[in-house]
């Protein structure tokens, strides 16, 4: 290796099989969470989203509890939890929250118990830690064929609501006015925010998922009006973000010799998204504030 590039990659960085893993599974979830992510900010379910992250946590538990694993703990209980939130929610954005408000409560619920009967009959430690948090580097390689599979079906629906989904969550009276089925399409656009996260939450964590899931299209919306390059651009800054945690995350390791443990992946990743959503709205405060100095009377003006 160079001397430049040893100096940003540890020894055996390139050739680690679990760094391989961590970079497949994050760049393949980032991917989904920036294409459903840019419908979840057009549509104002940020807080749909997080409640669905929240409750993986009770999927991810279960999972632990029944020897299973957790990505399907996580699927299972984000769909669960979507169907509950279509059924019992209703068309105003207040009723919308009111629903997913209660679904939040009972599925924290169940997690405190699944979580408690974890301690119980299993004589580990740790697992909680890595269910909320995250631990990128324990994926193993025989997760890849369900990430993978898990994607495929989240762009897929999101591919064949296309239109109509676009012009559900920019106007639903207009959708609604041309026929189009706007609950359907809302409840189909559920099941993939309900993959989304939890891809988001097998990667970074359950309680980080919503970071992954809306920080880099949150970005990508302030840098264009665009859908189709603000999904792209979302999903470049959410690789970005994951590939260079895994990096600092590796590198950590060194920082510190007598700690022996590297710094969290997810904690990288969501200080590198929240930094890049405050970067990402400097060039438009500057240039208010050029509007605005251009638009000030002169000084000799407002006296006279």
């Amino acid at each position: 290796m160079s001397q430049p590039l040893a100096a940003i990659f540890a020894p055996g960085f390139f050739t680690s099989q679990i760094v391989q893993v961590a970079a497949t599974v994050s760049a393949v979830a980032a991917v989904v969470c920036g294409t459903v992510g840019v419908f979840i900010v057009i549509r104002g379910q940020s807080f749909a989203g997080e409640a669905l992250g929240d409750i993986s946590t009770t999927g991810g538990s279960g999972a632990f509890l029944a020897g299973a694993g957790p990505l399907w703990g996580f699927g299972v209980a984000a769909v669960a939890a979507s169907a509950v939130m279509e059924l019992i929610g209703i068309q105003r954005p207040r009723g919308r929250d009111l629903a997913t408000g209660i679904v939040l409560g009972a599925g924290l619920g169940l997690a405190a118990l699944f979580l408690y009967l974890d301690s119980v009959y299993h004589n580990t430690t740790g697992a909680t830690v890595s269910l909320v948090f995250g631990s990128m580097f324990a994926i193993t390689s025989s997760s890849i064929p369900a990430v993978i599979a898990f994607s495929a079906l989240a762009i897929c629906l999101v591919a064949a609501l296309g239109r109509p989904l676009l012009l559900s969550s920019v106007s639903p009276e207009l959708a609604a006015a041309r026929g189009i089925p706007v609950r359907l399409v809302g409840a189909a656009f559920l099941l993939a925010l309900a993959i989304a996260v939890a891809l988001a939450a097998f990667t970074i964590g359950t309680i980080l998922s919503t970071a992954l899931l809306v920080g880099p299209a949150a970005t990508a919306l302030r840098m264009t009006r665009s859908p189709a390059r603000a999904i792209a651009a979302a999903a470049a800054i959410g690789i970005a973000a994951c590939w260079l945690g895994i990096v600092l995350s590796y590198d950590s390791y060194d920082w510190y010799h007598q700690s022996g443990k590297s710094w969290p992946v997810s904690f990288f990743v969501v200080t590198l998204i929240f930094l890049g959503y405050l970067l990402s709205g400097l060039p438009q405060r500057l240039r208010r504030r050029r509007a605005s100095v251009a638009s000030d009377p002169a000084p000799a003006a407002r006296l006279s």
